[in-house]
């Protein structure tokens, strides 16, 4: 049996939870986050915690991980989440305008990157002059998606250094090929 799903999920004082036969939605005074649970596995409130079961054995493995889940929802809607992009190049930059993030990589088009509504986007300009992309949300799997869509589309180049990366990625730049004499 799982020692994880076994564990009650602590509610706190500022959360409120809701959870209506297979669908739970935990809510903060400004954002909600919903998931819905799959066949075999619930959930019920009872005295400020969130306990998870299962009917039938069928259905253990994934006991702790609607439990995980829940759990992180009710911890991250009270925090806000932050990711750092660094976009590095010669002509390369970055534009917001409003819910889309405009993208020059020296490609023959500029990208336009819509961002869902629970994540918000800023810039910066680091002393070097290279533009730093900054996106927050309160949904950190999320979060993560829209930073790892955003940096597939220029990876890490390891020989000319033209990249978008995280800020705390360390990319070992390669040297070039050299002709014999």
């Amino acid at each position: 049996m799982s020692r994880i799903g076994k564990n009650p999920i602590i509610i706190k004082d500022w959360v409120t939870v809701t959870i209506n036969a297979s669908h739970v939605a935990v809510k903060w005074p400004k954002w909600q986050l919903e998931y819905t649970m799959p066949n075999g596995v619930s959930a019920v409130i009872e005295d400020k915690n969130i306990l998870v079961s299962i009917s039938s054995d069928e259905y253990k493995n994934l006991w702790w991980l609607v439990r995980t889940l829940i759990a992180n929802m009710v911890e991250w809607v009270s925090t806000w989440y932050e990711k750092k992009l660094v976009v590095f190049g010669v002509w390369y930059n970055v534009k917001i305008q409003w819910k889309k993030i405009v993208l020059n990589l020296w490609l023959s088009h500029q990208v336009e990157f819509n961002l869902p509504d629970a994540v918000t986007a800023a810039q910066e300009k680091d002393p070097k002059w290279t533009d730093i992309l900054i996106l927050n949300s309160i949904d950190k799997q999320l979060l993560w998606e829209v930073a790892a869509k955003i940096r597939s589309l220029r990876e890490p180049e390891v020989y000319k250094g033209k990249w978008i990366r995280y800020i705390d990625e360390v990319i070992k730049l390669k040297p070039w090929k050299t002709v014999k004499k």
